[in-house]
């Protein structure tokens, strides 16, 4: 059945950041990648206003256009590659949020997660890549970086490559019941949000070590990049400055309070960089410190 543009355009207006739009023409890895990145973050929704109308057509072309471009190669797209390494970073940071607690988790979990999150964006729309390879450059990079949170940037840039390289257009499939495509998200998406969620709410304290110590570490290497460093910190410290612009509410929850720690280590990072920044000291403080002013954690 022929997919509309009026429709599209309508679930695009009311539910494109859960991916209504991409459900409805059939782009299920779109769909999932919205789902879990709120509509990357609502820029990518946003930006997808133009886009809809070549959606409509791809989702509309025929299933002999299709296998004609089986023996391509697509071309070339730095707005992918550069969402792999991004969403490979997010499914990264998650990993080591909810999951670290694994045994070998350096060596399976992280690896698997950052080339899960380089493979879902290799697979958006009517492109495609080896899964076999792009894991398995994961899996390759990630013992280098033992260890380290800092090996989620090299895995999922090095997964990122080898995904380019295997490019190639999806072979056409046979019609799929809906349920069963919404079967099969739902999987996904319980897969992704319910360690996330648990880790969030019921395990407050060990989330909190844990993302102090992956911020802490990104924080210190982004300093070599002042630009991008002043924009991450400002990204990380928005959500505290709405809620206070909000009002704070009426209830403040006791995991709030404990979250609340996380927005004043960023912000003490902020102010230590500033007195440093008079100081010709540098090589006698490590950033990795400051968890411990903060939270009086450990690392």
């Amino acid at each position: 059945m022929a997919k509309g543009l009026l429709v599209t355009y309508a679930l695009w207006a009311t539910g494109g950041p859960v991916g209504l739009h991409h459900l409805y023409l059939g782009r299920d890895s779109h769909a999932l990648l919205w789902m879990l990145t709120l509509g990357g973050g609502g820029l990518g929704w946003l930006l997808e206003f133009w886009k809809l109308p070549s959606f409509v057509a791809q989702a509309n072309q025929a299933r002999e256009q299709r296998r004609n471009h089986e023996e391509l190669i697509p071309s070339l797209s730095p707005l992918r590659f550069v969402a792999q390494i991004l969403v490979g970073i997010y499914f990264g940071f998650v990993a080591l949020i909810s999951l670290s607690f694994m045994t070998s988790f350096y060596v399976v979990g992280l690896p698997l997660a950052v080339g899960l999150g380089v493979l879902l964006v290799a697979t958006v729309g009517n492109q495609t890549s080896d899964f076999k390879s792009t894991l398995g450059a994961a899996f390759f990079t990630s013992p280098l970086f033992y260890g380290r949170p800092i090996a989620i940037l090299p895995i999922s840039l090095t997964a990122s490559i080898t995904a380019q390289r295997h490019r190639r257009y999806k072979a056409p499939l046979g019609a799929e019941t809906l349920t069963l495509r919404l079967y099969r998200l739902g999987l996904a998406y319980l897969a992704f949000t319910g360690p996330v969620a648990y880790s969030i709410f019921c395990n407050v304290a060990a989330t909190l070590q844990c993302v102090t110590e992956v911020l802490g570490s990104f924080l210190y290497w982004f300093t070599f990049f002042p630009v991008f460093s002043h924009i991450v910190e400002s990204i990380l410290i928005l959500p505290y400055q709405v809620w206070l612009l909000v009002g704070n509410p009426g209830f403040v929850s006791v995991s709030f309070q404990e979250w609340e720690k996380l927005f004043e280590f960023v912000r003490s990072f902020q102010d230590e960089k500033q007195q440093l920044a008079y100081q010709d000291r540098f090589p006698e403080f490590s950033w990795l410190h400051l968890p411990i002013m903060v939270f009086g954690i450990p690392l």
